[in-house]
């Protein structure tokens, strides 16, 4: 029996909700209509608008409008057409309205206890005793996991008897996708009934939904539809042709139904005159292309002019295709030995090659054959089926010989820093790469300059076929000479010499060969008894140019000590210049004055000479005394010198 819920908007009677819920939620499961079903005679999807918000339900809830903003507070609401922005713990979605981008929702944050947050303000009129299926699309909002919703739906008569209910359940969290719920419901004798909408979840963290596209449909009998005896409820035919299609419906069960055929035009369902049966005869004469769909609308007879009292059998479509228009190609005249490349241009469906001969060898859209011979040239055709509409069209495929490609020399040999022409031959236009090191490369005889060895590959076309060709420039590296720092050395000694080489396939000896151990040696032993220029000579085994460097050995005789120095800043004898000594390593230099005092000191004399002062400051004139260690081997000298200003 049927159970009253007599609860103001502004007041719900708590207890009496939360039985209800027990009662029906155990009676009543989520049933859709799972037979015909008619146009959707109620869509709630909350308007549409310009702006990003829309306007408040007034009446139609008692939770707290908000606008321009998200709503935070527990039982607030906005009317909104993307929770872009809104708030980070939420999904971005778009209103759930297919193609309708100006359109709202309505974002709910569930108030902290259960209760009502939708209902209808106005009765919504419908069919009276006739089945409806109601729906809903809700998007659980929240990212992360918190508070689930869980929703029931009331459908209720005016004077709030319950002729339907249907609860969600706890709602999955981190679900991006829109959902739709719904119920199976009888109207009474009387047609106007509302909507209640009760989240019985807690508010909170979480218990943030979205709700869109709400929606009434007539749900009748199990309705098929089909075309001619196939069963199938789409078919195809090609543009000008002529032709009849049987449709027909079954409707389940033995009802006393009437019915209309329609024929959809543009976007609305236009009535067929006199077409009142469960058949029908579509006729095509020089049929024009298009899509033409057919439904049977049935309802009781006496309520059959509302539509909200009628249900819809499935569409049947019959689609007028157009004849293809293909075109074939391929890749133009083609090298003997190259692969013909076949393709279709403008067209889809299947298809058909035949070669010259008429055989069928390809299904493909591009097929490929390989290794043309002359025996392969001539027309190919291929036969386009488009929805069963076929076209057909043909390319013609030339064979010709491919250029003969020829370099004077596969392998040249230069040296560093000069150049070399390449020659090529066997074609009209040539192409080298890389371009590094070439004066040009769209002529068949560049010159060459690479910095090193370069494998050059030339393109050369006759105009329809490319073949290639290579020359590798082998480049030398110079001959590289060091001869090393100038020496010193006293007579009787002997330095070696530091000489480094470089280059590729070289040879090397050194000049002139008097007082060197060996002239062929890179670091030879010279003990010369005057001072010499010796010259490291570097020979290119591959005719580069010679390299040269020298390296001057000067020979002292003996390390001489001058008696006396002028330090008076005239350019003349102002350092005390010890001649050979640079030929020691490290020979220690100490100067004391008269009571045995080192006034200067050092062990890198000839580098640092003494230039006869004292900590910056010149020192008197007179007779000074000095020790010089020229080795761990040799006896100290040792002396007087005499400062003269």
């Amino acid at each position: 029996m049927p159970v009253s819920l007599k609860c103001n908007l502004r007041s719900v009677c708590r207890f009496l909700l939360i039985a209800c819920l027990l009662i029906f939620s155990n009676e009543v499961g989520a049933q859709i209509c799972n037979g015909s079903l008619g146009d959707p005679v109620i869509n709630i999807d909350f308007g549409r608008g310009s702006a990003n918000f829309g306007p408040g339900l007034g009446s139609s809830t008692d939770y707290r409008f908000v606008t321009l903003r998200s709503p935070n507070g527990e039982g607030d609401y906005t009317i909104v057409k993307t929770t872009n922005g809104l708030n980070g713990g939420w999904y971005n979605i778009f209103n759930h309205t297919p193609n309708d981008f100006d359109g709202y929702m309505m974002i709910i944050n569930a108030a902290r206890s259960p209760g009502i947050f939708y209902e209808s303000a106005t009765p919504i009129d419908l069919c009276p005793n006739t089945t409806y299926e109601f729906a809903a699309w809700i998007h659980n909002l929240l990212r992360i996991d918190g508070i689930r919703p869980n929703i029931t739906f009331f459908i209720l008569s005016t004077d709030d008897q319950v002729l339907g209910s249907y609860n969600t359940g706890d709602l999955p969290n981190m679900d991006p996708q829109w959902r739709q719920y719904g119920l199976q419901f009888t109207t009474t004798s009387s047609s106007e009934v509302k909507i209640r909408m009760i989240n019985n979840g807690l508010g909170g963290a979480g218990n943030d939904i979205a709700l869109d596209d709400i929606t009434f449909r007539a749900c009748g009998a199990q309705i098929t539809s089909q075309i001619g005896s196939t069963g199938n409820t789409e078919t195809n035919i090609c543009e000008q042709s002529n032709a009849s299609f049987n449709l027909s419906v079954n409707v389940a069960g033995n009802t006393t139904m009437k019915y209309q055929w329609q024929q959809k035009t543009g976007s609305n369902w236009v009535d067929i005159s006199g077409e009142t049966t469960t058949k029908y005869t579509a006729i095509f004469n020089n049929a024009q292309p298009g899509q033409y769909r057919y439904r049977l609308v049935m309802g009781p007879p006496q309520n059959f002019n509302s539509v909200s009292c009628r249900t819809n059998s499935p569409e049947l479509t019959i689609n007028v295709n157009k004849y293809p228009t293909p075109t074939a190609i391929s890749n133009g005249k083609v090298c003997l030995g190259d692969p013909i490349l076949l393709d279709v241009a403008d067209a889809t469906g299947t298809y058909e090659w035949r070669n010259p001969v008429g055989t069928l060898f390809s299904t493909e859209k591009s097929p490929i054959i390989p290794n043309a011979s002359f025996g392969m040239a001539g027309t190919y055709t291929v036969k386009i089926n488009s929805l069963g509409c076929e076209a057909s069209s043909n390319v013609y495929v030339t064979i010709v010989n491919p250029p003969i490609p020829h370099v004077d020399k596969t392998s040249v040999e230069i040296c560093q820093g000069t150049t070399t022409m390449l020659n090529a031959s066997g074609g009209t236009t040539y192409n080298w790469r890389p371009t590094v090191g070439l004066s040009a490369t769209d002529v068949p005889n560049p010159i060459a300059n690479p910095d090193k060895t370069t494998l050059y590959t030339v393109s050369i076309s006759n105009g329809a076929c490319v073949r290639t060709a290579q020359v590798n420039v082998i480049v030398f590296n110079l001959p590289k000479s060091n001869a090393g720092a100038d020496k010193v050395m006293l007579l009787g000694n002997s330095v070696v010499l530091q000489g480094t080489i470089g280059g590729d396939n070289i040879s090397y000896f050194w000049s002139p060969e008097l007082g060197l151990d060996n002239p062929r040696k890179l670091n030879p032993v010279a003990s010369p008894s005057l001072s010499t220029i010796y010259t490291l000579n570097v020979i290119s085994g591959n005719g580069c140019i010679t390299a040269t460097d020298q390296v001057f050995v000067r020979v002292y005789e003996k390390v001489v000590v001058p008696p006396s120095f002028s330090p008076n800043g005239d350019g003349i004898n102002d350092l005390w210049n010890i001649s050979a000594i640079e030929t020691y390593e490290k020979p220690k230099v100490s100067i004391l004055n008269r009571y045995g005092e080192v006034i200067y000191e050092t062990s890198d004399y000839f580098q640092k000479p003494w230039n006869g002062k004292q900590n910056n400051k010149d020192v008197p004139v007179g007779v000074y005394y000095y020790i010089i260690n020229l080795d761990s081997k040799s006896k100290p000298l040792s002396g007087s010198l005499t400062v003269i200003r």
